[in-house]
């Protein structure tokens, strides 16, 4: 194993040398030695945990790792939101010393659904948080059953505790549970009373948005969204009531952080210490890409991540778009899927008022063609991202600024955006 650390680690730091991103130096470690994550990550302590899902993987996974380590466990996760495989690897690299020791109590790791199945064969999580089922890159999953049933395979696989999103009909469902006899479930979801501001795929596809969900059962530990307002939220377990301030925006992410809740209880148990997890939720900040803001010329400029139509629904609903400039930047590389059909399921007619100052991207011209349909105005349509942005930043001085974008289009806007202003540095 030191051996495959001082390769891997001289090719990471080659490879970030040229500016490229982690997925190499984790290929190579893969290739040079298949099974170099697994023993790594045997060696912990506390184990491993697994958070998977459609929308919301990588924030939610910043906010579980902040609330273990605000228990006093030092914690190993891929920071970049690089959730494969090789993602992970190319993480180790960086983490670990040159014998392959990795200092940490406890693994958090955001995996792709597809990828996760086939990592759980050979790493037996022991925990494990899954979100939701939504259609999402229909290209690579298939149907939606298809995904739901790769999730389930990661329940199985996992050892101790399985939190698991109990309004998601496909989660939730006894169905889900048949065929998981080793780990407990537990669950965490919305009173019924929100239940429309959080539409599962069903509600979406089935002609019931906005109506109310039946009561789901519940595991046999349960953690409850109650009310939010503004920057607080009323989130329910054993037995009480815990009012939350939170500094992430938008309505997901209230959820978000009620799932790293729901987990850190799973493996924190007796131990754990509620003070100090409230208090470091407060100070949780948006996750790389999801919801980053910096001040460019003493205006705010936000990134939001879109990539389904559930999640840029729940985005639009979650931002006034009144007195901000809009960009919207679509790309359809690999990894953001390839079938940009799901933009025909979104509802932009909040954007209507103020219109849509550029729209970028690869797929620009589709995105401008589907506002145009819901009579949002736009302005300039450039499919290059980098060379958008620098201009929607000339023409919009004076505004507070919001960017909706797929991944890899958040990936070039973000560059230039880090060379107007602050953002965090994310090192794999």
């Amino acid at each position: 194993m030191p051996v495959t650390t001082v390769l891997g680690k001289v090719v990471r730091r080659a490879a970030l040398a040229r500016g490229g991103g982690s997925a190499f130096p984790g290929l190579f470690v893969e290739r040079l030695d298949p099974s170099y994550v697994r023993r790594v990550l045997a060696t912990l302590p506390r184990g491993v945990v697994v958070v998977s899902g459609t929308n919301g993987k990588t924030t939610t996974t910043k906010i579980v790792v902040d609330l273990l380590e605000s228990q006093g466990l030092r914690v190993f996760t891929n920071r970049t939101g690089s959730n494969f495989v090789r993602g992970v690897a190319a993480a180790l690299l960086g983490a670990v010393d040159v014998r392959g020791h990795l200092p940490a109590d406890i693994a958090v790791l955001e995996l792709d659904e597809a990828h996760a199945v086939h990592f759980v064969k050979e790493i037996a999580p022991r925990y494990c948080l899954l979100l939701n089922v939504m259609r999402d890159q229909l290209d690579r999953f298939g149907e939606i059953d298809h995904t739901a049933r790769m999730l389930q395979s990661i329940a199985r696989a996992t050892t101790e505790a399985v939190v698991v999103n109990r309004d998601d009909p496909r989660l939730g469902a006894r169905v889900f549970a048949e065929g998981i006899t080793g780990p407990t479930l537990r669950s965490y979801g919305t009173s019924a009373a929100l239940s429309a501001s959080f539409p599962s795929d069903d509600n979406l596809y089935g002609g019931s948005e906005g109506a109310p969900h039946p009561a789901p059962a519940t595991y046999v530990d349960d953690t409850q969204l109650d009310s939010f307002e503004g920057d607080r939220a009323e989130i329910s377990y054993a037995g009480g009531s815990h009012s939350a301030h939170l500094m992430l925006t938008g309505v997901y992410n209230v959820l978000n952080a009620t799932a790293a809740i729901a987990l850190t209880r799973a493996v924190l148990g007796d131990d754990l210490r509620e003070p100090q997890m409230l208090e470091a939720l407060a100070k949780v900040r948006p996750a790389f890409g999801r919801g980053e803001t910096l001040q460019i010329d003493g205006q705010t400029c936000a990134m939001v991540l879109v990539k389904n139509p559930a999640g840029f629904r729940l985005a639009l609903s979650s931002y006034d778009p009144a007195d901000t400039a809009t960009m919207i930047a679509i790309n359809d590389n690999y990894a953001d899927g390839r079938d940009m059909s799901w933009l025909w399921d979104v509802d932009f007619a909040s954007l209507r008022a103020g219109g849509v100052t550029t729209v970028a991207g690869v797929r620009a011209y589709d995105m401008a063609l589907r506002l145009q349909y819901d009579d949002v105005p736009v302005g300039v349509v450039t499919p290059d991202p980098e060379r958008a942005v620098e201009e929607f930043l000339r023409s919009t001085t004076g505004q507070d600024k919001r960017i909706y974008c797929t991944y890899t289009a958040m990936l070039a806007i973000r560059k230039v955006l880090g060379t107007k202003g602050a953002l965090d540095k994310v090192v794999a």
